[in-house]
């Protein structure tokens, strides 16, 4: 137990601070927040802005079986994203200090999020046999995807 002086002052959290992860699964656990704007198109993933302001947007996405995105970075954006439901597989493509390509698999379940940043460079799929549902945060400049294309020995090249 410790005594707390009468003069302390709660400071309030500085929106700005909070961590793009943080911000995300507050959003996926708030369904209410989001549940009118769900859709799946059987053509291609789903998209609805859920709330944007000065600093950051919040998307969320509805994936079909076998939907993903191609491959691409989100230009200079940082941010995040969290699957709500079912499981979603990122590959994130590199090149390594010696210059040879490298890619990496992420199998994500609910409650598993993922962080990037300007250059990132990576692709989202849904390989499992149910709809996944998840939510995205970008900061810092508005939602955008650069097309790439990987070179086999040198790794993603900006189309």
């Amino acid at each position: 137990m410790f005594a707390v002086p009468d003069n302390t002052l709660l400071r309030p959290e500085n929106p700005a601070l909070r961590h793009p992860v943080r911000v995300a699964l507050e959003v996926a656990a708030d369904r209410d927040r989001w549940k009118h704007l769900l859709r799946y198109d059987p053509e291609q993933r789903f998209a609805a802005l859920v709330e944007k302001d000065a600093r950051q947007e919040v998307w969320l996405m509805g994936w079909l079986p076998g939907q993903h995105t191609d491959l691409h970075d989100h230009a200079f954006a940082s941010g995040a994203f969290t699957v709500v439901s079912g499981h979603l597989t990122e590959a994130v493509a590199r090149r390594a200090p010696g210059g040879r390509a490298i890619t990496e698999l992420h199998s994500l379940a609910v409650g598993q999020s993922r962080v990037f940043g300007p250059g990132y460079v990576h692709e989202v799929r849904n390989d499992g046999p149910d709809p996944a549902v998840s939510v995205h945060v970008y900061r810092d400049a508005e939602r955008e995807m650069r097309s790439y294309h990987l070179d086999p020995l040198g790794g993603p090249v900006l189309d």
